[in-house]
């Protein structure tokens, strides 16, 4: 699987103000549902004085290999106005993500109330602006998909795996406890060949979750 994708490059957020209102535009890339959800709770919790919290998000609804009958992969696109009058939040911050094309995405839009009444085309506008801003301040790139692993040895194997996993230049995390835990993210048209080298130097002693 070999297909491209535009999403954000890194985490950012954007700030401005309109009429006094103070709004931030954070953004964030993010593979899964949950991770988007997780992102969302994090900044309504850093953000609770806020007037409003608004999210919006476009990430596969399972894995990257789940397709509509079209070919495209299953996305689940999501935005909430979170008190805002209806419409006027959360679906332009939405609109932008899908206009941008971008995925892998979560966007939360934080509102300090100013005392003026925007309107809501004042807030669909200055909610849409949040959100270009946040997505241009962090860049966006076309990315592959990828799939997460976790690979866990003994500490005898764990040296050898983790060359292994140095060598094929996939991000990951380790978690040295009783055996050793590998969180990879790697593409996923190299997962068969990396699974491969890794049973193969340990002589199929590592335990593999995908």
């Amino acid at each position: 699987m070999t297909e491209t994708y535009l999403t954000v490059e890194s985490s950012a957020t954007a700030t401005f103000e309109v009429q006094g209102s103070e709004f931030l535009g954070h953004v964030a890339p993010v593979d899964t549902v949950a991770a988007a959800e997780a992102f969302v709770e994090r900044v309504r919790t850093e953000y609770d004085d806020a007037t409003h919290n608004v999210p919006a998000y476009r990430v596969p609804a399972g894995e990257a290999s789940e397709r509509t009958p079209a070919g495209d992969v299953m996305l689940r696109e999501y935005s909430s106005d979170d008190g805002e009058p209806t419409g006027s939040a959360g679906k332009p911050a939405l609109n932008v993500l899908q206009q941008r094309e971008i995925r892998n995405v979560v966007a939360v839009v934080t509102r300090y109330y100013g005392g003026t009444n925007l309107g809501v085309g004042g807030l669909a506008r200055a909610y849409s602006r949040a959100v270009k801003d946040g997505v241009d301040k962090a860049g966006v790139i076309e990315e592959r998909p990828h799939r997460r692993l976790v690979v866990e040895t003994a500490y005898n194997d764990s040296g050898t795996v983790r060359g292994v996993i140095e060598s094929a230049g996939v991000e990951f995390d380790a978690d040295y406890d009783e055996r050793v835990h590998f969180a990879l993210r790697i593409p996923m048209a190299e997962v068969e060949s990396l699974v491969e080298r890794l049973n193969s130097a340990t002589s199929g002693r590592v335990e593999i979750d995908r």
